[in-house]
C-alpha cells in the first residue's frame, strides 16, 4: 500500500485530490490504489506564512506515521506558479527532508484544468453538451464563475460538489496543454514512482 497524505486549501479539494491521484496512480498501474490519507486542510493565506507550512508538513508526516509521501496542492491565483512553488517546496523539505514531498499550484485554480479539458465534461454536472474550452484556460480570472455561466439559470458551480465528481470525469491528456496540471501530473508520477521504487 502506497500512502500520500496531502495538504490542500479547499473544501472540493479533500475529496478532489485523493481522486485525482488515484487516477494518476491507475494510469501506471490499473491495479495501483495509493491509500490517500490524511488530507489536511489549511488555507493558503495561512499557510505562506513563516512557519505554517512547515507546521502542515510535520502533521502530515505524524498522521502518515512517517511513511510515504506528501502532496501539497494549492491555487497561486494571481501568483506566478514558479516563482511561487520552488520557494514554498524548499520551505517544506527543509521541515522533512526524509520525506518525498511534491509542492504543486494551480496557476489561477483548480478549476482552470476544468476548462482546458472542457470538452470532456459536456453534459457532466448541468454543463452544456455543446461546451467548449476556451483558447487559454489559465488565462481566465474566475474559472468557477466561467463554468457556472455556462450552467441554467438558477444553479451555480459548486467547490464542494461538482469539483470532486468532475475531478472523476475530466479528460486528464486534454487537460495537460494546461502548464500547471501538466506539473501535477508529472508530480504526482514522479512521487508515485518514487514510493514504488522505495518499497521495492
Amino acid at each position: 500500500m502506497l500512502r500520500i497524505a496531502s495538504i490542500v486549501e479547499g473544501h472540493g479539494e479533500c475529496e478532489a485530490v485523493p481522486i485525482l491521484v488515484r487516477r494518476i496512480a491507475r494510469t501506471l498501474d490499473p491495479g495501483l490504489v495509493p491509500l490517500v490519507h490524511p488530507v489536511i486542510l489549511v488555507p493558503a493565506s495561512r499557510l505562506v506564512k513563516q512557519g505554517e507550512i512547515e507546521r502542515a508538513i510535520e502533521l502530515a508526516a505524524r498522521k502518515n506515521a512517517g511513511q510515504g509521501g506528501i502532496l501539497v496542492l494549492l491555487d497561486c491565483d494571481d501568483a506566478c506558479p514558479a516563482e511561487f512553488g520552488p520557494a514554498l517546496l524548499d520551505r517544506a523539505v527543509q521541515a522533512r527532508s526524509d520525506l518525498p514531498i511534491s509542492v504543486v499550484l494551480a496557476k489561477r485554480e483548480y478549476e482552470a484544468w476544468f476548462l482546458a479539458a472542457a470538452e470532456s465534461l459536456r453534459d457532466q454536472r448541468r454543463l452544456p453538451p455543446d461546451l467548449v474550452g476556451p483558447a487559454d484556460p489559465e488565462g481566465i480570472r474566475g474559472a468557477k464563475e466561467w463554468l457556472t455561466d455556462r450552467m441554467p439559470r438558477g444553479f451555480s458551480y459548486s467547490e464542494a460538489l461538482d469539483q470532486p465528481e468532475l475531478t472523476k470525469k475530466f479528460d486528464m491528456n486534454a487537460a495537460r496543454r494546461a502548464d500547471s496540471f501538466d506539473k501535477c501530473y508529472r508530480e504526482i508520477v514522479r512521487l508515485i514512482t518514487h514510493l514504488r521504487e522505495t518499497k521495492a
